[in-house]
């Protein structure tokens, strides 16, 4: 769907310039565009390999999985059909770690091995279950304490203060993660009351 959106917009975009005469500008866009991507691709790779590299240093000194059981309590709280010593913890604990530090990269592929244990604990079923869906609102929402996406964005286009961010998008993602968790809190005990009358 988001493959024709795009098309049918660019379509739409060359189409328009060579109505208005503007066809040059369209191609040269199109090129300045390309440059400026590949400059962005650079500077993410080496941010993201930046801090991957530091979360595998913290994984190999034993930070990660400190973390990981302090985080215990709250997985707990947040995840009650997963038992206590699941691997979906693990996962989980590494990717709330990741998205706290603004690491969505590194986040990804340990929320998609959740997902799976996730999966597996609701029998494989189709549709999602409860703590499936809290952890989706949970990773969505991501808190985040140092958003480093957005000051390399801010960085690479030449912003005077690329971390001036932090604050705001501190405040922000506290309030998206506070709203998803109480969501997902309602939602759960709603879907409890309708099982009982069942």
């Amino acid at each position: 769907m988001l493959n024709k959106l795009w098309g049918i917009m660019i379509l739409f975009g060359i189409i328009f310039g060579a109505c208005t005469g503007r066809i040059g500008e369209v191609g040269t866009a199109a090129i300045d565009s390309s440059k400026e991507a590949v400059t962005l691709c650079i500077t993410m790779l080496g941010i993201m390999s930046m801090w991957t590299g530091l979360m595998n240093i913290a994984k190999k000194a034993g930070i990660i999985d400190a973390l990981t059981r302090g985080l215990r309590p709250v997985l707990a709280f947040l995840f009650p059909g997963v038992p206590k010593e699941h691997k979906a913890n693990e996962y989980m604990a590494a990717n709330m770690i990741s998205n706290v530090l603004g690491l969505g990269w590194a986040a990804t592929p340990v929320g998609l091995k959740a997902m799976e244990q996730l999966k597996e604990l609701n029998h494989g079923s189709h549709i999602a279950s409860a703590d499936m869906c809290t952890f989706l609102i949970i990773n969505i929402s991501s808190l985040q304490l140092i958003p480093v996406n957005i000051i390399a964005y801010r960085s690479e286009y030449g912003s005077v203060s690329p971390t001036a961010i932090i604050g705001m998008g501190l405040i922000a993602t506290v309030i998206s993660t506070a709203a998803g968790v109480i969501f997902s809190i309602i939602a759960r005990k709603m879907g409890k009351k309708k099982e009982e009358r069942r």
